[in-house]
């Protein structure tokens, strides 16, 4: 079996190209800083994907807070997809996020979304990985909410997940048929995300003060208790918080 992985050189790739090798599959490494394929231009994309059984898209775009993301995804995804036809891939795996659809006012969410429509309406086997927040994206969450001297977030629950979690569970569907369908996977914990944002200040000695404020918004979106909460039913990995963070020190 070979598996390209597109975006192998960001944090879920890494760890998924070595999770596959490990279980004695070739997994082709794919990103503009790993030998200069781009999902993008389409430069070097079909020799990339040439006699590989499955792609596993993780490609990210480099912006999230404004439409340069859109811009990022239509065409990443479109090339993806169109040299995986010619190819004649088996099974097209992409990495999105838990509560997409009910986050597109923000625009980055907003062209997660048309990802994950191009991916449907190609009527090529499929499946979408839907992921909750990562624990290692919790300090990016934080910064984003600081306000003068400390954070102001809401207490909208979240259920994080280790990234190698994430990057196991898709080395395992790919090991797997197609779902034509998405499935979901979060972390073992649920918290308020103004909680686990003074867990993540307290675990770096950061004594900021983090303001509980449900009108506070998350990458541009206002939130429900449960917009960031998978489905009845989600995988979970096995990683808690607490138990990362103390492997991060």
């Amino acid at each position: 079996m070979k598996i390209t992985v597109m975006g192998a050189s960001g944090r879920i790739g890494t760890r998924l190209v070595e999770d596959l090798r490990q279980a004695g599959i070739e997994a082709v490494s794919a990103s503009p800083s790993l030998g200069g394929v781009d999902s993008v231009t389409g430069e070097g994309l079909r020799s990339a994907i040439a006699g590989a059984d499955i792609v596993i898209d993780v490609t990210n775009a480099a912006s999230f807070g404004d439409s340069s993301a859109l811009a990022f995804f239509k065409a990443s995804t479109r090339n993806l997809l169109a040299a995986s036809a010619d190819a004649g891939v088996g099974h097209y795996i992409a990495l999105s996020v838990v509560g997409t659809p009910r986050l597109v006012e923000s625009d980055y969410f907003h062209a997660k979304m048309v990802q994950e429509n191009l991916i449907r309406a190609a009527r090529r086997p499929y499946t979408i990985l839907h992921s909750t927040q990562f624990f290692e994206f919790i300090g990016g969450v934080v910064d984003m909410a600081a306000d003068g001297d400390g954070f102001r977030l809401p207490s909208a629950s979240i259920q994080p997940i280790a990234a190698d979690n994430v990057a196991e569970i898709l080395a395992e569907l790919a090991m797997g048929a197609a779902r034509n369908d998405t499935i979901e996977i979060c972390g073992p914990e649920r918290f308020g995300l103004d909680e686990i944002a003074r867990m993540h200040l307290t675990a770096n000695e950061d004594t900021r003060q983090v303001m509980t404020d449900n009108s506070a918004r998350y990458y541009g979106v206002e939130l429900n208790d449960d917009t960031l909460l998978p489905r009845k039913g989600a995988r979970t990995g096995s990683l808690r918080y607490g138990e990362w963070l103390s492997m991060s020190d």
